[in-house]
């Protein structure tokens, strides 16, 4: 009896392993962090094979934590970070350079070169994506430019170049498996979101052999099975997905116009765009949600880089809170902001503005503030920022949307979901299940597998814990009106 989807969560600081149920309820899970990496300035590295280990581990350990037995495991499905890159041998294993991650800007004056070749606008209407050292083309160019015996070793055809995902799915495999799925390769700079095929232009732009790439499958297909002698099981994998692209399928927003929004660190919003990639007037990226049999479903992505970091901020370097669980009982202590906008530019201003020399601002001060004003400012800030952003993809998309799904920490902080339902006047919906990345990558493994017959099948198993309806208050135009015009100043 097949009782459990194993998802594998490979994240920026730590590996995990959660067991899930047929109700979409998490029986276990297992963490374990790795070691951040930074060699210089603006890099940031991964050990790839420290990677592997502690994935390995937290798979076992939450096994052996429930004493299920690995025949009651149905499929495994893995998301993860997603533009991390590693390059590898495929005849040892062994990697010939540190993964670079997401966060590393090593590769900007590659784009700055690219861009000045003008190159940008092919790789836009190719990928949806913006040159950026965020991605993964211009990581896999420096690896192999970095020495020339690597270079020549991957002109050879001795080279593999993955993911996260498709790193483990090799380990897992003993290295008889190298995929991916679509809404990783879309992420690489080198991926035609059109053709979903690996473009010859760009790998020629890039001088990327096309021997490194690995073969790409949706999102929801059995692609193999793990080797026996790694977890003591064959097991098939059945599903795979980005970790922002797996979190809207987890919070079920499978129709053209469904948004979320993941409030962590940052906020990273989602919008389903239907079987059509919509070309963005305002610098969101254009990606690829998910793939199923023949149905690619789009969506529209924008990203604001400070909003739970915030709340730190006003916790490590103001010092007005201890824990940042307090922030909600501060802002309540005062009835509005008190005049008080905080513009949140602690990192720059990511889309729609792009600027990254801006700078944050605390305006409207006056001999009555309070910390509680300040406190409810910056929750606000959070929400003005995820508002923007979501008005300029309607636009985009030519779609309204009725409902906001949140996941995240910041999503538990009620005020904030209420601030940010009048702020947009519309529901703001928080699932009971909050692990929506890992699970909605379960779901697409249990989707191949026959584990869930079916999405609406699926769809019974996402619940609501709480839902924000908007309140019409004469004070929330004054909010935005004063945002509109001091982020002006900022910028």
């Amino acid at each position: 009896m097949k009782k459990y989807i194993l998802a594998i969560d490979a994240g920026t600081t730590s590996s995990r392993a959660i067991l899930f149920d047929k109700k979409g309820i998490q029986v276990a899970t297992s963490q374990f962090e790795f070691t951040q990496i930074f060699p210089k300035e603006s890099w940031v590295e991964h050990n790839p094979i420290e990677i592997w280990e502690t994935q390995l581990k937290a798979i076992k350990d939450v096994v052996n934590k429930t004493n299920i037995e690995l025949d009651e495991i149905d499929s495994i499905g893995i998301t993860n970070q997603r533009e991390t890159t590693v390059i590898w041998d495929k005849n040892t294993g062994k990697p010939v350079y540190n993964a670079i991650v997401w966060q590393d800007r090593r590769t900007a004056f590659i784009c700055d070169e690219l861009d000045g070749l003008g190159k940008a606008n092919v790789f836009y209407d190719k990928t949806g994506l913006l040159l950026d050292a965020y991605f993964s083309g211009t990581k896999m160019k420096w690896i192999l430019d970095s020495d020339q015996k690597i270079r020549q070793a991957a002109e050879n055809g001795e080279l593999l170049f993955g993911t996260i995902d498709t790193w483990l799915i090799w380990n897992l495999t003993r290295g008889a498996i190298h995929a991916t799925d679509c809404s990783n390769a879309s992420r690489t700079l080198l991926f035609n979101i059109h053709t979903l095929k690996w473009d010859d232009e760009l790998m020629e732009i890039l001088k990327i052999p096309s021997s490194l790439l690995p073969v790409v499958f949706d999102s929801s297909e059995k692609i193999g099975c793990t080797h026996s002698d790694v977890i003591g099981k064959e097991i098939p994998i059945c599903g795979i997905a980005g970790d922002q692209q797996a979190a809207l399928f987890g919070q079920m927003c499978i129709e053209p116009g469904d948004v979320k929004n993941t409030y962590g660190t940052g906020c990273f919003c989602m919008m389903n765009t239907g079987n059509k990639p919509v070309k963005s007037n305002n610098r969101m990226l254009t990606t690829i949600g998910w793939k199923i049999g023949n149905d690619t479903v789009y969506a529209l992505e924008g990203s604001v880089f400070i909003a739970g970091a915030l709340v730190q901020w006003l916790r490590d370097q103001l010092n007005i809170i201890n824990n940042a669980s307090e922030i909600e009982d501060l802002a309540k202590t005062v009835d509005n902001n008190g005049g008080v906008t905080f513009i949140s530019a602690l990192s720059g201003l990511g889309a729609p503005y792009w600027n990254p020399n801006a700078t944050g601002a605390i305006m409207g001060i006056t001999r009555g503030t309070k910390k509680g004003h300040i406190a409810r400012a910056a929750l606000e800030a959070i929400a003005l920022r995820s508002r923007e952003i979501i008005i300029e993809m309607q636009k985009d998309s030519g779609r309204t949307f009725n409902n906001l799904k949140v996941d995240g920490g910041a999503s538990n902080n009620n005020l904030l979901m209420q601030i940010q339902s009048n702020l947009l006047q519309a529901n703001v919906i928080r699932p009971k299940i909050t692990e929506t990345t890992a699970l909605g990558v379960a779901f697409f493994a249990g989707l191949a597998s026959g584990f869930w017959e079916s999405i609406d099948e699926i769809k019974s198993v996402w619940e609501v814990e709480k839902q924000f309806s908007p309140q019409k208050n004469k004070n929330d135009l004054l909010v935005i009106s004063n945002w509109e015009e001091r982020i002006k100043k900022v910028l």
